[in-house]
């Protein structure tokens, strides 16, 4: 498990801007700098610059069609965030055995 990875994945999508645009992405397909900005809260340059930090991240990736970029999800970049949560998960099912053990105990 990468803890640095994951730790700069939780960054980058800790801002509401760029989960939303990754979001987009996700559920849109390709999409130009000038799509993602309509219906955003934030200009144009600000749209760049998260692109940036998402394609640093690895969940973004661009393609250049002539003098247009095309941007798209890349969900494979989410993996230290989900090895993260995995390693965690395996804490969890024991947790809730102990839980519903009590609440049964209590019920009595």
């Amino acid at each position: 498990m990468d803890l640095e990875a994951a730790a700069d994945l939780f960054r980058t999508l800790a801002d509401p801007t760029r989960r939303a645009i990754f979001e987009r992405l996700a559920r849109g397909g390709e999409l130009s700098v000038g799509a993602l900005t309509e219906g955003a809260q934030v200009s144009q340059p600000a749209v760049s610059q998260h692109l940036k930090a998402l394609r640093n991240a690895g969940v973004v990736l661009e393609q250049r069609a002539g003098r247009q970029v095309l941007y798209r999800a890349r969900p494979e970049g989410l993996a230290p965030m989900f090895d993260w949560l995995a390693h965690y998960a395996a804490f969890w099912p024991e947790r809730f055995d102990r839980l519903e053990q009590l609440l049964k105990e209590m019920d009595q």
